[in-house]
C-alpha cells in the first residue's frame, strides 16, 4: 500500500501524463479540495452503477495499461 505522499506523487503523475501540465493544474483548480458527505456521495454514485458496468470499466481501463 503506498503512502499517502506516494499517492499524492502518482496522481500528479498521472494527471499530467494524461492531460499535459497546463491542463492537469487546471483540473485541480477546478477540482478544489472538495466538500460534503463523501460517504453519501460515494453510496449514491455506486448504487447507480451495477456490477457488470463495474467489470466492463474494470477491464478497459486494464486494456489501456497494456497499449
Amino acid at each position: 500500500m503506498m503512502t499517502p505522499i506516494e499517492l499524492r506523487k502518482k496522481g500528479y503523475q498521472v494527471l499530467v501524463e494524461n492531460l499535459g501540465q497546463v491542463d492537469a493544474i487546471r483540473f485541480l483548480q477546478q477540482a478544489g479540495w472538495g466538500s460534503g458527505d463523501y460517504t453519501q456521495e460515494r453510496k449514491e454514485i455506486l448504487d447507480r452503477v451495477t456490477r457488470e458496468e463495474f467489470w466492463e470499466d474494470l477491464k478497459r481501463i486494464r486494456e489501456r495499461k497494456v497499449k
